[in-house]
């Protein structure tokens, strides 16, 4: 299973990788350098790929002050596909994503900075 060991600003460890861009954890994979279309703004074109993985709960780090907002029909997509929004500033959705990925299907995406 694929754990979160530290988060700081701009950095990321996970698995005994550091990022310093945007990431997504799939339940298989992870993906760096996030980029979203509107830089601050999840959108529904950001989460297709994230439906695609049919995770149980998606959880989105909004960045280290929680500048990332979340477009509201990103979440009323994201509930129509039946997954559960969970949105924190990055440093709790971590310690999030850490604790429910132990039983949960997750996918989790975390901006770095902001």
């Amino acid at each position: 299973m694929t754990m979160i060991e530290s988060y700081d600003f701009g950095k990321i460890v996970i698995d005994g990788k550091e990022f310093r861009s945007d990431v997504i954890i799939f339940p298989d994979r992870i993906e760096g350098n996030w980029w979203r279309k509107e830089g601050h703004t999840l959108n529904v074109d950001d989460v297709s790929k994230i439906v695609e993985a049919k995770p149980a709960v998606l959880i989105i780090g909004t960045g280290y002050s929680g500048m990332m907002k979340i477009d509201p029909h990103s979440e009323q997509y994201l509930n129509s596909c039946g997954i559960e929004l969970i949105a924190s500033k990055t440093e709790k959705a971590c310690k999030t994503y850490n604790t429910l990925a132990v039983s949960r299907r997750v996918v989790a995406a975390f901006h770095l900075r902001c």
